[in-house]
């Protein structure tokens, strides 16, 4: 450490009366440090001047002192000043960096004025130059390690006793300025001032764009960004900008598969403290976002704001093709692909491909057989969640699908959704073969094998094959020999609904 010491020092006075005497070129140099005459700007003409050799008190002292240096530390100046650049110049470590990462930034107003500011301008002060530059080294690069402000558990080193004491308290865990309010305490005094703003409800900071108003300094910078549309953040691996340091940390741990919170339950593992957050949600139920119009409460304040739209009607995602709005920024670009026609996930299996990845999954469980969703009542299993909640409504008798032209109501959204198009007559399907139109897609499907021939149902006492299921359960009917259509009337009973009709008209005398 003392052998460093010495070439910086030895440096540091060479450079001083390098700049003393080369500073200004067309006017008298201010009252050399080392002697009460001035310097020449320049050399006389003609002449150049090859090395310095100050004169005058203190010259002599100086240069047998430089000297003593040189020979105890055995290299000349050009190999000190070397090694001082190189260590200039070294990058911080790791460890060194994410320390200062966490200094504040409020030591600024705790900067004393120097004891000389009293001095009027243009005032010289006689100083041993030795004692001046040995009372300065610390305003020098913080990551020479001869300062002689240095933390003594990481190296890191200061530029005053301020910034090492705030820097400490990193290690040592002291927080010494207490909030009033609530008693969180805080290592510096900035940082308990911004808190308070959180008790105050103070926003100091206003956003000369849209007028909001932000708690810190660093909130309104990373908010302009905003309105300029600057990231200054950049991905190495992708490319892609951030407005913060932050956002962008998040995004690597995608590249790199990083999940640094983990799960105290399960152990699943989250690239962010706030996801962690909201799966815990998951094993204790906590739902602290509750809807102030149905009281339905919600595990997130997303899920709470789009269950919001379902009472206000509100869809703020329009599709820019047909203007179609939609609750969710999901649903519009699930939107989108009809017009693209893009279905970029494949089945594995026979190769049918679907638009998006929840739509596969639920094509794949045709080929597994899979069926994860049971029903509490009666243990039937399904394969998708909408279709258990469809099936559970026969046992609650539920119909929350009400026509607004009849009043007459339907288990499900789509069921609504082909009942009035009674009320309108639309027919939306058409058949590219005889152009006849149909109300459902599922029928313009039954139709088409009347062109096609396909009769996909089989049965299995006599393999007669039938264009839909219907078709075929009526004839199942006939081995079976089931009659579940019975007449009110006369108790008769029928195969199908429709003879059952037919013969109710002798009843009623209907023709």
């Amino acid at each position: 450490m003392e052998y460093v010491s010495l070439l910086f020092y030895s440096f540091l006075i060479t450079f001083q009366l390098f700049i003393t005497c080369f500073s200004q070129k067309d006017q008298l140099h201010p009252l050399c440090p080392l002697c009460p005459e001035p310097c020449e700007a320049a050399d006389p003409p003609g002449e150049s001047r090859e090395e310095i050799q100050p004169e005058g008190p203190g010259s002599e002292r100086l240069l047998e002192y430089s000297k003593s240096l040189k020979m105890s530390a055995g290299i000349d100046f050009e190999e000190t000043a070397s090694f001082i650049e190189e260590n200039l110049m070294k990058p911080l470590s790791v460890k060194q960096e994410e320390i200062i990462k966490a200094e504040t930034l409020d030591t600024k107003g705790n900067v004393k004025e120097p004891e000389n500011s009293g001095l009027s301008h243009g005032t010289v002060q006689t100083i041993d130059p030795h004692t001046d530059m040995l009372r300065n080294a610390h305003i020098t690069n913080s990551v020479i390690c001869g300062s002689e402000f240095a933390c003594s558990e990481c190296d890191i080193c200061f530029r005053s006793k301020v910034d090492l004491t705030v820097h400490e308290r990193i290690h040592t865990g002291e927080r010494p300025f207490a909030c009033s309010e609530c008693g969180k305490s805080c290592k510096t005094k900035g940082e308990l001032t911004v808190h308070e703003r959180i008790h105050t409800g103070e926003k100091p900071f206003a956003c000369s764009e849209c007028g909001k108003c932000l708690k810190t300094k660093c909130e309104l910078t990373v908010h302009k960004r905003n309105h300029t549309g600057e990231k200054p953040f950049a991905c190495s691996e992708c490319g892609k900008g951030f407005k913060t340091k932050c956002e962008l940390n998040v995004h690597k741990r995608i590249h790199t598969g990083e999940k640094p919170f983990a799960c105290s339950e399960c152990g699943k593992g989250f690239k962010t403290k706030s996801e962690l957050t909201v799966h815990e949600r998951v094993h204790t139920r906590e739902k602290p976002y509750a809807c102030s119009e149905c009281e339905k409460c919600f595990s997130t304040k997303g899920e709470l704001t789009k269950h919001e739209r379902i009472h206000t009607g509100e869809k703020p995602f329009a599709c820019s093709e047909c203007g179609k709005g939609f609750k969710t920024n999901c649903n519009l670009t699930v939107h989108k692909i009809i017009h693209t026609g893009e279905k970029p996930f494949a089945c594995s299996e026979c190769e049918k491909c679907f638009s998006t990845k929840g739509e596969l999954t639920k094509h794949e469980r045709v080929h597994t057989g899979e069926k994860p969703f049971e029903c509490s009542e009666c243990e039937k299993c399904f394969s998708t969640k909408g279709v258990l909640t469809k099936h559970e409504r026969i046992h609650t008798g539920e119909k929350p699908f009400v026509c607004s032209e009849c009043r007459k109501c339907f288990k499900s959204k789509g069921e609504l959704t082909v009942h009035e198009r009674v009320h309108t007559g639309e027919k939306s399907y058409a058949c590219s073969e005889c152009e006849k139109c149909f109300r459902t897609k599922g029928k313009l499907a039954i139709h088409n094998r009347i062109h096609t021939g396909v009769k996909p149902f089989a049965c299995f006492e006599c393999g007669k094959c039938f264009r839909t299921t219907g078709a075929l359960t009526v004839h199942e009917r006939i081995h079976t020999g089931e009659k579940p259509f019975a007449c009110s009337e006369c108790e008769k009973c029928f195969s199908t609904k429709g003879n059952l009709t037919v013969h109710e008209r002798i009843h009623t005398e209907e023709k």
